[in-house]
């Protein structure tokens, strides 16, 4: 005597193309999400979020590595983030430092070769945590964009 699934509370078996319907129908929109999300940046921008912490202000390496998320989400350039290169002036008073973005043409990196064009100018107050800019007018410094 065959039982009923529904009444003894068993769900019924399923077939190997149902278990493989199902798998799919669950990878592949998730997959579509991470190259989405990678593509758009939401990663790099989360990953960011996670990371940097305020002692991270007065390491040059985890700044850069901020900023360089930060200048290339906020549109304050169209060129990737790994064909920016930030040079540091080393004549600033440790608590303030300024960070020359230049625009690599090397490599992988689109330009004509072995030319550095200046962006724009960082300054960074490490002690009040703030940063602006002299993009879009040189040599006047204000507030980043959002």
């Amino acid at each position: 005597m065959a039982r009923d699934p529904a009444l003894s509370g068993r769900r019924p078996r399923l077939t190997m193309r149902k278990r493989i319907i199902r798998r799919v129908l669950m990878v592949v929109p998730l997959a579509l999400l991470a190259m989405i999300s990678a593509r758009m940046g939401w990663l790099d921008q989360a990953a960011d979020q996670i990371t940097f912490r305020h002692a991270n202000w007065f390491d040059d390496t985890a700044l850069v590595e901020h900023f360089r998320t930060v200048v290339t989400h906020n549109g304050m350039t169209d060129t990737r983030g790994d064909c920016l290169l930030f040079i540091v002036n080393g004549s600033d008073p440790p608590d303030a430092v300024r960070f020359d973005v230049m625009e690599k043409h090397s490599g992988h990196c689109p330009g004509p070769k072995g030319t550095l064009p200046k962006l724009f100018t960082l300054k960074i107050d490490r002690l009040g945590q703030t940063a602006q800019t002299d993009w879009g007018s040189p040599g006047q410094f204000h507030a980043l964009p959002r």
